[in-house]
């Protein structure tokens, strides 16, 4: 389309998407389509994708539609841009998300959680051993936790693989179980239930101050008032301090490189993570 190109538009025709150049009145969608499925089809894999916030070719769900060119009232109801549709059709399970909600620091971090879990799900794919993934559950149980306790449960039964299926089985059965457990964000209440796992680990070690601090801190995250980073702090602390080497190989405590980790939030929404 050249940079700068001319302005897109999502139009309506016979109840189907059509991507128009506004003003050559240019249509566009064919080759938008044959352009993404050649590009898609060159990544073997994938682990996830941001896309432009509101594009015609990119928006995920809020992009505008109108019943044809020229200065008339958009539709009511929001569509997905003709290059983001093909993404989902290729790669239905990948973590999809557009740079305008990536502003907000639960959406980031879920974001980040999930292409990272799924990245080393896939070095698991490919080993021909049912041990690498009994171990890559075990390292997740709190994080799994956090976000599905019942579906942790579920994957937790096939990746022991009691009815001794083939591993490709098992993994189809895993992969199946992991993208429920990553369906939602995790609940403040969820996120509590799992500090309270943790802390368990040491409340026979610790003075009643400690301990007293420790809920008092909970109840602020419960709340609202402080955000999970700070009670995750103090768990993380006690692991080192107890040289708990189970908790220590948790992915809870850092499930993706530190590195990308930021504190600026949009506002949209309760930081809690």
């Amino acid at each position: 389309m050249g940079t700068p190109r001319d302005s897109l538009r999502l139009i309506v025709i016979d109840g189907e998407y059509h991507l128009v150049q506004s003003n050559t009145e240019k249509e566009l969608t064919n080759k938008m389509r044959i352009y993404a499925q050649k590009l898609l089809t060159s990544f073997p894999e994938m682990h996830g994708f941001i896309l432009k916030s509101r594009s015609p070719s990119c928006g995920i769900k809020d992009v505008k539609a109108y019943p044809r060119l020229g200065k008339v009232a958009m539709l009511h109801k929001k569509a997905t841009g003709i290059f983001a549709e093909e993404i989902i059709r290729k790669f239905p399970n990948v973590s999809i998300e557009d740079e305008g909600r990536l502003t907000n620091l639960r959406l980031r971090e879920h974001f980040f959680r999930r292409i990272f879990i799924y990245a080393e799900f896939c070095t698991i794919k490919q080993k021909n051993n049912i041990s690498p993934l009994t171990d890559f559950h075990s390292r997740k149980k709190y994080l799994f936790m956090a976000y599905n306790q019942k579906e942790l449960k579920i994957a937790g039964a096939i990746a022991a693989n009691h009815e001794k299926l083939r591993f490709n089985e098992v993994l189809q059965g895993y992969e199946g179980s992991l993208q429920r457990i990553f369906y939602r964000l995790p609940r403040i209440s969820t996120n509590i239930n799992v500090a309270q796992h943790i802390f368990g680990y040491f409340s026979k070690s610790l003075s009643s101050n400690e301990k007293q601090y420790f809920l008092s801190e909970l109840e602020k995250y419960r709340t609202g008032k402080i955000p999970l980073s700070a009670i995750m702090s103090i768990l993380k602390m006690w692991v080192i301090r107890f040289e708990n080497p189970y908790l220590e190989m948790q992915t809870y405590f850092e499930a993706f490189p530190e590195e990308l980790l930021t504190i600026d939030n949009s506002g949209k929404g309760r930081l809690q993570v």
